[in-house]
């Protein structure tokens, strides 16, 4: 089982360098398919198996903190390629006997500007995934820096991606059930990640990782920032079709950014679509920029899922409610769900009425307040 998800080689420090593997090895490894790949930018041997030679360095980063989270690659074996980005790809592995993924970045040596940029985002997530403990935020394990190929190495979350898990199902498919176990785990990583003063800055659903379990953590932190030190940061640091309006215009931003990101993933989650589905990003950032513009809400979708998704990605960034009044809401919806009753608008996001605060369980859907989808 282990040599068919594995290739036959691990990450170590040599005493005699190799530049490469035997013959033999190397046509198990690629195949015949893979003769193209092998001359790509971005193939097997240019990025893991540059792991594999002396002088392996650390992050810039204090002595204990090297010490702490330096990768020990004698213990790293590196398997197969499950997800890729612009400069970065992550790799399934096995670290000190446990399940992984690695995730490496390469630094392009010839362009100073990205060089700079990816070293920063490396450190930077680095310094904030190494301080993070919460059951709905990934675990940091190790990290390891061997120009020009960085590694961040981390729990192996073995379902991927919420965006994968909803590609497989049917538009609207997912019960109010599913809908709200996983919002709960999303909002409640992303209440603590508030509570730490971090701002994720790039929340979606491929940021999103499902382990055996079905549950959700929080992952990616490669744009991530402290509030104290992003909270007047201008630039659009996120993905279009999540991206908050003012994050798209270059405005002055805060957490709020996150609550917004968040109502998009609800309303992938209500509907297990794309967001702006039919347009290009660039497009979709003009449509919510420009002409306040939001994925459509069906009549189908619940009234209080609807009320809450409207909250989260309105035009006014005060006018967002914080994650812990987002967790309130939903475990409210959740214990509706769970007794059986019907789904209605949490108080607490209606209006600070004294006569709405004392209405307690759930009532009747003909007593909610009907809000247009």
């Amino acid at each position: 089982m282990a040599a068919s998800c594995f290739n036959p080689f691990r990450m170590r420090k040599n005493k005699s360098r190799s530049s490469s593997f035997p013959s033999s090895s190397k046509s198990q490894l690629y195949g015949d398919t893979n003769n193209m790949e092998k001359k790509r930018f971005d193939s097997l041997e240019s990025w893991s198996m540059i792991l594999d030679s002396e002088n392996i360095e650390t992050w810039e980063t204090s002595k204990d903190d090297q010490e702490e989270y330096m990768a020990d690659l004698s213990q790293l074996f590196i398997g197969n390629k499950f997800a890729s980005g612009a400069h970065s790809r992550i790799y399934r592995g096995i670290y000190k006997q446990r399940a992984v993924a690695v995730k490496m970045v390469r630094i392009p040596t010839h362009k100073e500007e990205t060089r700079a940029l990816l070293e920063q985002q490396f450190k930077s997530e680095v310094a904030l995934l190494s301080r993070l403990y919460h059951p709905n935020i990934v675990q940091f394990i190790a990290a390891c820096k061997k120009p020009p190929v960085y590694c961040i190495i981390t729990e192996y979350m073995s379902q991927g991606t919420l965006r994968m898990y909803l590609n497989k199902k049917e538009p609207y498919s997912l019960s109010t059930e599913t809908i709200l176990r996983l919002a709960l785990d999303i909002s409640r990583g992303m209440e603590y990640l508030h509570s730490q003063g971090v701002i994720h800055r790039d929340l979606k659903s491929n940021n999103l990782l499902l382990n055996d379990e079905m549950r959700v953590k929080v992952a990616d932190f490669g744009t991530s920032c402290l509030e104290t030190q992003c909270r007047e940061a201008k630039g659009n640091m996120g993905t279009y079709r999540w991206m908050a309006p003012e994050m798209i215009k270059e405005k002055p931003y805060t957490r709020k950014v996150d609550v917004y990101s968040f109502g998009i993933v609800l309303w992938e989650l209500t509907t297990a679509l794309l967001p702006f589905q039919g347009m290009t990003p660039v497009q979709a950032a003009f449509a919510v920029a420009e002409k306040n513009e939001r994925p459509p809400l069906v009549a189908s979708c619940q009234p209080a899922l609807a009320h809450l998704i409207k909250r989260c990605w309105a035009a006014n960034p005060s006018k967002r409610p914080d994650f812990s009044e987002i967790v309130r809401a939903l475990e409210k919806y959740d214990q509706c769900v769970k007794e059986g009753l019907p789904l209605t608008l949490h108080s607490g996001l209606v209006s600070r009425n004294a006569i709405l605060e004392r209405l307690k369980g759930c009532v009747s859907m003909s007593s909610s307040i009907s809000v247009q989808a």
